[in-house]
């Protein structure tokens, strides 16, 4: 029986569940008494936080990671990001894949409201350092840190990146390290 289970990532966790590097990093399994063979579908950077699914079955990992299925984010970038930033984001940029270049597909991306997000461990900033701007960007794809890369393509670079949504399982009210077991996701 495969058992299924959404996060909140919180920040500075690697989403991995052991830690095989030299020095000491937190890892997702200081957070839950996962059972063998759990995966995360995806990754968050151990910067990023938010919204990540985690399963034993790897049929489910699949699909979730196909470009069928959206993810939304959240992010702080530096600056007040200009409509055109906006559109190109849109549309696709270029960014480095892996020592090549690479044009993401077409995402939504939109300016929002600061969102009612829970405070993030590390302070990212205050406001002498300059203002900054969230925004919502939607992808189908999921490139090794493509969002972060985006808004820096388009002169925003990102201070916080939140998550949000996995096709239709969202963050709702979780709290960073909060895990919910569930039956399966509905995609």
């Amino acid at each position: 029986m495969h058992r299924h289970f959404i996060l909140y990532k919180p920040y500075g966790y690697l989403s991995q569940f052991i830690n095989n590097q030299k020095r000491k990093k937190r890892v997702l399994g200081e957070l839950y008494d996962f059972p063998e063979g759990t995966m995360a579908i995806g990754r968050l950077d151990q910067d990023s936080e938010g919204l990540l699914l985690l399963t034993t079955n790897g049929k489910v990992s699949a699909a979730v990671r196909s470009k069928k299925v959206e993810k939304e984010y959240y992010l702080q970038v530096d600056g007040i990001i200009t409509p055109e930033a906006i559109e190109k984001l849109a549309k696709g940029v270029t960014i480095s894949v892996e020592g090549e270049l690479y044009t993401t597909l077409p995402s939504k991306a939109y300016v929002i409201t600061t969102p009612e997000l829970p405070e993030r461990g590390k302070k990212i900033r205050d406001e002498r350092h300059g203002p900054t701007t969230w925004v919502a960007i939607t992808v189908t794809e999921g490139k090794f840190r493509q969002v972060r890369k985006m808004t820096a393509a388009v002169g925003f670079p990102t201070l916080r990146l939140v998550r949000v949504r996995i096709g239709n399982v969202s963050l709702n009210s979780m709290q960073p390290s909060e895990v919910l077991e569930v039956n399966t996701f509905e995609l």
